[in-house]
Parts: C-alpha cells; sequence; structure tokens
C-alpha cells in the first residue's frame, strides 16, 4: 500500500511511571520529575458524580485523551475517535465471570454496562458533547498498531484531524493468569492531515510484510514490562516523539507490521 502521512498535535499518557507525557520527555533528557502519586488517574473532563463511579478502565482513557486534546488545542466536540484496548476492563471481566460462576442472580447491572467494550468512548463522547463517529478496536497484542492504522486512515481519506486512544489496565484474578498485564498505561494522539501551529512530528506509516523488526533505541532502556501491556507497546513511538524523531515498527500481525518514520516538526 502506499505510506499514509499523517501529523501529531496532540499526546497523552498515563501510567504509574509517567502521570504525562512531560514526565516521559523529562525522564529520557536525563531530568526526573518529581511526581505526586495517584491511585488512579484524575480524568477532569468527567463529571464529579461520573468520576466516582466510573471503573479504572474509562477513567485512564478519558485522561489520556484530554491531555492529548489540551496540547493539541483541537475542537473535542468535533474530533472523530478511534478507541482501543487489547482487554478490557480485566477487573470488571473477573468480577462476572466469578460471578455468573457462583451467584448469577447477584450480577450487578452497574458493572454490567461498564464491561462492553465500548464503555470508554461512550463516556468520552457523552463527556464531551461529541457526535463525531467514534470506533471501537480491539486487536490482542497489536491493539496500538491496528488503532493507530484506523486512525490514520481515517484522517488521510476524510482530510480531518482524529484523536486515538489506547489503554489497558493491569490484569485481576484468573484472567491476568492468561493476559500477563502487570501495569495500567495508556495513551492518546490527536492526528491531523496537515502540519498546524501546535504539531510536533510527522508520521510516514506504510504497512509492511514480514516478522515486526526488534525495537532498537539508542540509549533508552524500556521497561520490561512494556511488552506485557499491549497498549505500553506505543512505547517505542512515544519515545521517538519525546526526542528527535526515527523509525519504529508496530506490530499488526504475526506476519505483517507497520513501519513508521518520524520527523519531529521544530
Amino acid at each position: 500500500m502506499n505510506a499514509l502521512r499523517v501529523h501529531v498535535d496532540g499526546v497523552g499518557l498515563w501510567s504509574a511511571h509517567w502521570p504525562h507525557f512531560d514526565a516521559l520527555r523529562e525522564q529520557l533528557a536525563g531530568r526526573a520529575m518529581p511526581v505526586a502519586e495517584r491511585a488512579r488517574p484524575p480524568a477532569e473532563r468527567l463529571p464529579a458524580n461520573e468520576r466516582r463511579r466510573a471503573p479504572e478502565s474509562v477513567l485512564l482513557a478519558i485522561e489520556v485523551a484530554g491531555q492529548a486534546i489540551d496540547m493539541s488545542g483541537a475542537d473535542q466536540t468535533q474530533l472523530p475517535c478511534v478507541f482501543a484496548s487489547a482487554h478490557g476492563d480485566h477487573v470488571i471481566t473477573d468480577y462476572m465471570c466469578a460471578t455468573l460462576a457462583h451467584a448469577p442472580t447477584e450480577l450487578s447491572p452497574t458493572r454490567f454496562h461498564n464491561s462492553v467494550h465500548n464503555a470508554p468512548v461512550g463516556y468520552w463522547t457523552i463527556a464531551i458533547g461529541c457526535h463525531a463517529p467514534s470506533t471501537a478496536i480491539c486487536a490482542g497484542h497489536t491493539s496500538f498498531g491496528a488503532a493507530l492504522l484506523e486512525a490514520a486512515a481515517q484522517v488521510e481519506a476524510d482530510r480531518h484531524p482524529a484523536l486515538l486512544v489506547c489503554s489497558d489496565i493491569a490484569g485481576s484474578g484468573a484472567l491476568n493468569e492468561l493476559t500477563g498485564c502487570r501495569q495500567t498505561f495508556g495513551c492518546a494522539l490527536v492526528l491531523s492531515p496537515e502540519k498546524g501551529e501546535r504539531s510536533v512530528a510527522s508520521l510516514q506509516l506504510r504497512v509492511t510484510a514480514g516478522e515486526t523488526p526488534a525495537v532498537t533505541l539508542p540509549e533508552v532502556s524500556l521497561p520490561e514490562w512494556y511488552t506485557d501491556n499491549a497498549s505500553a507497546r506505543a512505547l517505542p513511538l512515544l519515545t521517538l516523539l519525546a526526542r528527535d524523531g526515527g523509525r519504529a515498527a508496530l506490530a499488526l500481525a504475526p506476519s505483517m507490521y507497520l513501519d513508521v518514520r518520524m520527523e519531529t516538526i521544530q
């Protein structure tokens, strides 16, 4: 296929290690920032009552989406969005499986409501009053690569900016024995078809046949757990955004990957 070219106008990031993109950028520059520990993502775009009731999976997605929007200055009510997650909400899925096995009549309607894969994007669009199209994607450990390809294709086809969010919380219960997801991680990008005043980088994306090449980032040590969380597989790309550009490969399938070439914009 021909290469897709998009521009990055905003970046969002939240994990126990980096509560925002600047924290990652400062660490890579050797300037560790003092970080106030938070048990849960703040997700300030949600109304207070919704914040108290929402599960961690929703708070995480809303938080990184809001960060990316703030950095880009985009009109959040007009942005089509692509939300992705490999496993959805581990905690709720584990609860539902256990409850259905032992006491099915006690299943919580609220937790069932929050268990659906597109719950985070539903919370997002309702909270900010967005009527633009939305997409929810699940592609296992290749969820970030698939979501980036989907969002970039929409931007290219419609010549309109879009929001990409990919997030996964830490595993829970028996399900975690299968997924092995040990850390919570979420990220977001605002992508646009043209270079703007707030654009920080341009991406050239090409679907390429073959096994995904190993990540090689000189002078950068990624945490050991980053491949355990499908959303954290965005870290090589986020690292390039935080530095001076370069090249990354994101898995799409066992025999296909997304070749990403990045140039920073000064």
